[in-house]
């Protein structure tokens, strides 16, 4: 049932591999990996930023403010609920289909639904069944990405150079970053009108436009293969019957590991890229355009950073990359707020790109290849989509509620923020560190 533990904890001691050059096909692969997974991730970020700048007000206005921004939040926060289904869903479709139509199919659910997002009447013109919608339309999102991810990363992991896996499962990550640049820079741009233009309508000109985005990610995934290990699973008669039952019979110590590693690397995130947002522009009076300015910066240097960590996880071990980057964002929690607290342009960039660009990178571009890893071939579209779909349900789409919580909970007082995210780290330290008693 278990794998050679060689591939998931590489000796430190052992000499780089040579490195074979990248063919056509693999590149055409990693680029449908990247393309996909950075349109999914800008058409989910969209929705994270402007619930923190305008949902409160277009969606929930009968409310106090505070009250509305937490409503507001709940919509984001309860699609990752929604996640797990839909990754019940659709890793059962990849472990038994194939990776390739899945994503199309999921790519085809986010692009739709965002676009309806930015068709949306407000609170003013249709009532209450304007956050009904909102929510319906968040809810087939969250359906959609949770497919995704694990098709994505499978896409790249499985048509990967066994000593390149790091380096391959890193480049979709960079898909996540990508996105949120994608979807900050679109909204700077937008938040150079006035207050009233944006609320009007230039908030629904990223969601709108992404629809060309959909269509160029569906187009290059079509000319795309079915992934090599998941056709030798297929012709060796390797395929599971119904991939949740033997995943959570033979795997469940595996998808438990998943979740836990998935902490670090969501919750903390959702508080820097969109908790931040609302709690600079509100509590500490921060120009919009200046954290999110600073976000987009972060992420920008985060996508350069993505893929040498993956080739660092290759000669040092995924757990050994991955662990360094969560020792750090638990040392960090405390600095990032203070800097935040002087106020000034170079503070609030400095705590953005350290916190998203630096700490952020390790952690994110070896997650994927450390989940992919644990599990066999059979049941790792479902295992990896369980345990990461789980994983942000429990930890990320409840950070940017639980963050605001606990700073109207102590008066303001952002310690209480900080030592979540050091709770994070260790739920996920301790995740990892068990990989060894699996065996591998």
């Amino acid at each position: 049932m278990f794998k050679d533990n060689a591939s998931v904890l590489p000796a430190a001691t052992a000499p780089a591999p040579a490195m074979p050059a990248i063919g056509g096909v693999e590149r055409r692969v990693l680029i449908a990996s990247l393309t996909g997974s950075a349109i999914e991730w800008f058409d989910y970020f969209l929705y994270g930023t402007i619930a923190a700048l305008a949902f409160n007000r277009l969606f929930f206005p009968n409310f106090d403010p505070v009250v509305g921004l937490m409503l507001s939040y709940l919509s984001f926060s309860l699609t990752f609920f929604i996640r797990p289904f839909g990754g019940f869903l659709f890793s059962h479709i990849g472990d038994k289909i194939g990776r390739k139509r899945t994503l199309v199919l999921t790519l085809s659910l986010m692009g739709g639904s965002t676009v309806l997002i930015g068709l949306l009447p407000s609170y003013d013109s249709i009532g209450v069944w304007a956050p009904i919608l909102l929510v319906t339309l968040r809810a087939i999102q969250g359906l959609g990405i949770a497919g995704e991810w694990g098709g994505a990363l499978l896409l790249a992991y499985e048509y990967a150079p066994a000593e390149r896996k790091g380096f391959f499962g890193s480049i979709p990550q960079m898909g996540i970053p990508l996105g949120l640049v994608m979807a900050t820079l679109s909204l700077s741009l937008m938040s150079l009108l006035p207050d009233d233009q944006f609320l009007s309508w230039g908030w629904r000109v990223p969601f709108v436009a992404s629809a060309v985005l959909v269509f160029l990610g569906l187009w290059i995934r079509n000319g795309i293969d079915e992934t090599p290990e998941f056709e030798k699973a297929k012709r060796d008669g390797d395929v599971a019957k119904v991939p949740l039952f033997d995943t959570l019979r033979y795997h469940w110590r595996e998808v438990l590991i998943a979740t836990g590693a998935k902490v670090v690397e969501t919750a903390p995130f959702y508080v820097f890229t969109t908790f931040a947002v609302s709690y600079a522009t509100t509590n500490l009076k921060i120009e919009r355009f200046t954290i999110l300015n600073s976000i987009t910066v972060a992420t920008i240097i985060t996508t350069m950073m993505i893929p040498i960590m993956g080739r660092l996880s290759d000669r040092y071990g995924r757990p050994a990359v991955f662990l360094t980057g969560t020792v750090l964002m638990a040392l960090f929690a405390f600095p990032y707020f203070m800097l935040l607290d002087l106020k000034h342009y170079w503070a609030v960039a400095l705590a953005t790109i350290v916190a998203v660009g630096l700490i952020w990178a390790p952690i994110n571009a070896t997650l994927g290849t450390l989940m992919s890893e644990i599990f066999a071939t059979r049941v790792r579209y479902t295992g990896i989509t369980l345990g990461s779909q789980i994983g942000a349900a429990l930890a990320g789409g409840t950070a940017p509620l639980i963050a605001t919580w606990l700073l109207v909970t102590f008066n303001g007082d952002w310690s209480a923020v900080a030592i979540y995210i050091i709770g994070c780290s260790l739920v996920s330290l301790i995740a990892v560190v068990s990989i060894r008693r699996l065996g591998r």
